[in-house]
């Protein structure tokens, strides 16, 4: 038994690995909870609307098992991501599901106890909630124990975004425990003061914890009376105040980079629609001969090499650091319901780190499953000369990630590669294609390269040394 430590803080069960296998423990402190969730037919509802994740009951034999009451099988989601990898939509979807999770319970004689953003995955494209100890007995009378985690968690990311800066949804990678609301406040605009919703759940209730110490303000919440009614009236005033939140993220050269020039202006990047199919035609001609399975895109932008690779079945995960491409990239996967595409914000110039007590309750991005093959197109001139990174560094990371690597050279007489040196000296003597093969040949075999038509770019297939 191998012990997840995300999940030491739970008194009710905790997550395990065994022979491959994901399991969970239920203690018997949480035993009468259990079997009302089965009982109440909200396990069934919630599973059959895919909302849930499904679990079996299973036997195991093994020598730690003081204080279990039962052993489930979850279903195991692929690739776990954090609610600070997300865009504004995964979040909000994230948020309503949630919601309408609580909202459920509520109908069936239950309630969520608590509401993290932890608690969602996606999976096959949409989001699904994976703690099937976090339901309790709803008591009459009791207020939500889980809201003022939900604003922190959901509501405040959430309008950050929405009012200020799509960067401040990062707030909740050094937050783990959920934006604090008095901060949301001190930096939201005042024109946000005028949305019911927000004054009501992020202002109001940031005034109420700034002048109640907290064992106070629980004591108060313990001796306030909220009827079912105003509990569902409660959850419709976030459900309400979230679905009016609307990401307006400004437009950047990164939404309009795969755009030929008759489709965008002159300042924008160019492909011309022969070269541009040429290179999907190439990525897809690398990709089966890789025989790619899981695939990390890096520097996804929109995700148009990413819906190459899950047309061919391949599991993505679809990255880029410009919130502005991730929510397109997310758009386009709900919009057609494609189940291997995972967008995520990633910056691979500091990618993910291990969070949490004793940086082991998230885990980084290179800690969680790698894939068989890397795609990084029209990125190592970003990563060269945008950031000072020297091609062997490069190469190193690559293959610490993946045994296969497609991956595109930008020469410098690129008109991208002129545009990031048009605002810096060109100190970068060593940027040029023989240099580049030397280092990445330090860490790779060059299986294949090949040119694109109306382009000086080549696009390569390595395997790792």
């Amino acid at each position: 038994m191998n012990k997840l430590f995300s999940s030491f803080r739970d008194p009710s069960g905790f997550v395990f690995t065994h022979e491959g296998k994901i399991y969970r423990q239920i203690n018997f402190c949480y035993q009468e909870n259990y079997e009302l969730l089965k009982q109440s037919g909200l396990y069934q509802r919630l599973v059959d609307s895919k909302a849930m994740v499904s679990h079996q009951e299973v036997v195991l034999p093994l020598k730690e098992n003081n204080g279990a009451y039962k052993i489930i099988e979850p279903l195991k989601i692929p690739f776990i991501s954090y609610p600070y990898e997300w865009c504004f939509s995964q979040l909000k979807d994230a948020a309503l599901l949630t919601l309408r999770i609580q909202k459920e319970a509520l109908d069936l004689g239950m309630s969520l106890k608590d509401a993290s953003s932890f608690n969602i995955q996606f999976f096959e494209g949409r989001p699904i909630f994976i703690d099937t100890l976090s339901f309790e007995k709803y008591e009459e009378g009791k207020p939500w124990i889980a809201y003022k985690q939900f604003c922190e968690h959901f509501l405040a990311p959430l309008a950050l975004i929405a009012y200020s800066d799509d960067r401040l949804g990062k707030l909740a990678q050094l937050n783990i425990d959920g934006v604090p609301l008095d901060l949301t406040a001190k930096i939201l605009p005042f024109k946000a003061r005028f949305k019911p919703a927000l004054f009501l759940h992020i202002f109001l209730h940031a005034r109420s914890q700034k002048f109640y110490s907290s064992s106070s303000l629980k004591s108060g919440l313990k001796n306030s009376h909220f009827n079912k009614n105003a509990l569902l009236a409660l959850i419709d005033s976030l459900e309400s105040g979230i679905k009016n939140l609307k990401w307006r993220g400004d437009k950047t050269i990164w939404t309009n980079y795969y755009k030929t020039d008759s489709e965008k202006g002159e300042n924008c990047v160019s492909y011309e629609d022969k070269s541009l199919s040429a290179k999907k035609n190439l990525v897809a001609d690398y990709l089966d001969k890789a025989k790619t399975v899981k695939l990390w895109d890096i520097g996804a932008n929109a995700g148009m090499f990413s819906r190459v690779a899950a047309e061919k079945g391949i599991e993505v995960i679809s990255m880029d650091y410009d919130p502005t491409v991730v929510e397109q990239n997310y758009w386009q996967v709900r919009k057609n319901g494609v189940k291997n595409i995972l967008p995520l914000l990633i910056d691979v110039n500091n990618p993910t780190p291990a969070l949490g007590w004793h940086n082991q309750e998230r885990e980084a991005i290179l800690e969680r499953p790698l894939p068989d093959t890397v795609l990084a197109l029209a990125l190592v001139h970003h990563l060269a000369i945008g950031n000072n990174l020297p091609f062997v560094k490069i190469a190193e990371f690559f293959a610490a990630v993946a045994g296969t690597l497609i991956i595109e050279f930008v020469p410098k007489s690129d008109r991208q590669a002129q545009l990031l040196l048009q605002s810096r000296e060109d100190i970068f003597a060593d940027y040029n294609l023989e240099k580049f093969e030397e280092d990445f040949g330090k860490f790779f075999l060059i299986k294949e390269k090949s040119g694109l038509a109306d382009s000086d770019r080549l696009i390569y297939l390595m395997l790792r040394r």
